[in-house]
């Protein structure tokens, strides 16, 4: 305490100084119409660019809870879509068929903390696992499409293969087309993959979008996965290969959902038993 009154003894005539200073300022502001208004001015546009800085600190450190909510809301909206199309398909085909076209889908949704781009057996890790029910076969997508497929899955960790894996191969069609093929990834670009088996009368032009078949246990119909680049002969000349920009990003990729009621034990193991008497054969 005796120090720092001795410092303020030391340096007495600065805090005068100041206190002087302080009093002449505002009386300058006070009793000066032009010096006030000025003062009042330049006051407020201080505080407001001091508000507007806060304001954005606070919007930009909320953008993460924001894009999570409209990833939530994409991956919603598409299913739904999907459904009516499903349901008008059917309804064109045999109305009696209906009532299987309206199952809702059930999502979990997680993040992506780990992930492999430029190998040809890529792999991602989500922050789900089996005890928030995720496990192997189910299908993962994002707000821009199809992501991949749930590998293995630990209590609260699972692995993914994305699209970008040599091994991935996807149902899909020509949504205008309706024809059919199999998508697969080639180790180079992380947003281009191909289409092989669609037959040459299909007619795809480029533009056209690619989706999901639901020919697979995996994947409903509908879900997009990317646009054509160009169409190519396939190596036999029988069929088109097709050359496609994928919709979703993997390198920015980082909220996911996990499709978890779409796998049908039923289908499954009636396709399973199925294979085995063809394998048998």
């Amino acid at each position: 305490m005796r120090n720092l009154l001795d410092f303020i003894i030391r340096r007495s005539h600065w805090f005068v100084f100041l206190i002087l200073e302080a009093f002449s300022l505002v009386m300058l502001f006070r009793f000066n119409n032009y010096q006030g208004s000025v003062y009042f001015t330049s006051a407020n546009y201080v505080v407001g660019s001091i508000m507007k800085l806060s304001s954005d600190i606070a919007s930009y450190l909320d953008l993460q809870t924001v894009n999570e909510g409209l990833n939530r809301d994409n991956v919603r909206l598409r299913d739904r879509v999907a459904r009516l199309e499903a349901q008008l398909d059917s309804l064109s085909a045999d109305t009696t068929r209906m009532h299987s076209a309206g199952t809702g889908l059930k999502y979990v949704d997680a993040k992506v903390v780990g992930a492999t781009l430029h190998k040809n057996n890529n792999l991602m890790t989500i922050d789900k696992g089996r005890a928030d029910g995720v496990g192997p076969e189910m299908g993962v997508v994002c707000s821009s499409g199809v992501v991949g497929i749930v590998y293995m899955s630990s209590d609260h960790y699972s692995i993914v293969v994305p699209l970008l894996n040599v091994k991935s191969s996807v149902s899909c069609r020509v949504k205008n087309t309706r024809y059919f093929g199999s998508l697969s990834w080639e180790r180079g670009a992380v947003n281009i993959a191909y289409v092989t088996d669609v037959p040459r009368h299909a007619g795809v032009k480029r533009g056209e979008i690619v989706e999901t078949s639901g020919y697979s246990a995996v994947f409903p119909v509908g879900i997009p996965i990317g646009q054509v680049l160009n169409v190519q002969d396939a190596s036999d000349g029988q069929a088109y290969r097709l050359r496609i920009k994928l919709f979703t990003d993997f390198s920015t990729l980082q909220n996911v959902s996990v499709i978890t009621n779409y796998r049908n034990p039923e289908r499954e193991a009636l396709e399973h038993k199925a294979d085995s008497l063809a394998i048998n054969e």
